[in-house]
């Protein structure tokens, strides 16, 4: 018999003191013995079968409240019935009800009426006596005899409720082992394309849409030095892409190396570490746009990012629309202004300095009409706050010159 089938009689029959435990084995009195963990034929919601330890364990425990039992499983370190399956399991091992659709016998179990001396019915096996009996076995099937087609059925139920799944969509979401940088190489790889493409395009004189300013804004943009004179401006800005100036000495925070991070992702990434990470020789012009707007619908202009003033030409000058200084004099050498105060009055200047540097650094910065901008030595969340102060002011000064 099998052990279900023994274990259902013997609480029937209120005989449950007569099951001792031996040596990993229960024994049913003189009459059966069992492996503890030999599994029954009782299936619980979950799929699983339930092993005779457990059962024996909830009929010890049946009296208990199911939070009780559930203490003494952990204690005793038995699997636990659940909650859905105790009532049912119960009334089925009690004799209350005949039979239950949780009950999948295997093959060897059942007792037809009919038997063929030649099929795997009739093989004088039971539950652990069938060592030869495979029901994976193609061959085994093939013998038995058309009036089998029932008793494969079962075999193939046992089987598929006993799997156990390996893999859950979930788990296959997390990708252990898997790297996805690659992938994110190559859409930022694609994106710069997309963006030098565009930026080319925009090199026939694209500007950005414009409002009038307020009549009573003046043109001069260095609030930190009003001189109290109306600026001389030299005109509207030539034709073509605009152009930021930056000096080209390493002992100023943005330069060329540097300055396509700083305004286009608001991030400050010193120059000595960008020299370490560039491949190839210094670009002599990066074209930089606004990234970060708020208005989704607004056309951004492209400039141009220049270190070297010499190479301008007459009429490239007239598309200069700001500088970042170094503060000094001899930045401004040979360039096509008679003194710095001209300078300013046509070309929108910034400094940029460390917020913890001594105020002599910009002592001479402060007697110019320029915008200081401080940033942190260490905070990089703060520099995009930074740069959106650049962004704001430059725009602001564009609209101006485009409207003189």
């Amino acid at each position: 018999m099998d052990p279900l089938s023994v274990l259902r009689e013997y609480t029937m029959k209120d005989d449950l003191n007569k099951i001792v435990r031996v040596n990993g084995q229960f024994r049913f009195g003189s009459d059966y013995s069992f492996p503890c963990s030999a599994e029954t034929a009782y299936r619980s919601r979950e799929g699983n079968l339930y092993t005779l330890e457990t059962l024996v364990h909830f009929l010890q425990c049946a009296n208990l409240k199911h939070t009780d039992y559930l203490q003494s499983c952990r204690a005793h370190g038995v699997p636990y019935i659940s909650l859905v399956d105790r009532k049912p399991l119960l009334d089925y091992l009690k004799g209350v009800i005949a039979d239950s659709d949780a009950v999948v016998f295997p093959p060897s179990y059942l007792r037809p009426q009919e038997q063929n001396p030649n099929s795997a019915r009739n093989l004088g096996h039971d539950y652990y006596d069938a060592p030869n009996f495979d029901p994976l076995n193609d061959a085994a099937v093939e013998e038995m005899d058309t009036d089998q087609n029932g008793e494969v059925k079962d075999i193939l139920s046992v089987i598929c409720s006993m799997e156990r799944p390996l893999k859950d969509r979930e788990s296959l979401l997390q990708c252990k082992k898997k790297d996805f940088y690659s992938v994110l190489d190559s859409s930022m790889k694609r994106e710069d394309e997309r963006q030098r493409i565009e930026s080319q395009q925009r090199k026939d004189g694209l500007v950005s849409k414009s409002s009038r300013l307020n009549d009573d804004r003046g043109a001069g943009y260095g609030d930190d030095n009003d001189s109290g004179m109306k600026p001389k401006l030299r005109g509207k800005i030539g034709e073509g892409v605009p152009i930021i100036l930056v000096p080209s000495a390493f002992q100023t925070l943005i330069t060329i190396y540097n300055v396509k991070e700083f305004l286009e992702d608001g991030i400050y990434i010193p120059t000595d570490v960008k020299v370490k990470q560039m491949k190839g020789a210094k670009p002599e012009c990066v074209t930089v746009q606004k990234k970060f707007s708020t208005d989704r619908n607004k056309v951004m202009t492209a400039y141009e990012v220049r270190d070297k003033p010499s190479s301008l030409k007459s009429d490239d000058w007239d598309r200069v629309v700001a500088v970042f200084v170094l503060g000094k004099e001899w930045q401004f050498k040979d360039w096509p202004y008679k003194d710095h105060v001209e300078i300013f009055n046509n070309i929108i200047g910034f400094f940029m300095r460390f917020e913890d540097d001594s105020i002599e650094s910009a002592k001479t910065v402060k007697q110019w009409n320029v915008k200081i901008i401080s940033i942190s030595k260490n905070k990089r969340h703060q520099d995009r706050a930074a740069a959106l102060e650049v962004w704001d002011r430059l725009e602001e000064f564009v609209r101006s010159r485009s409207h003189s």
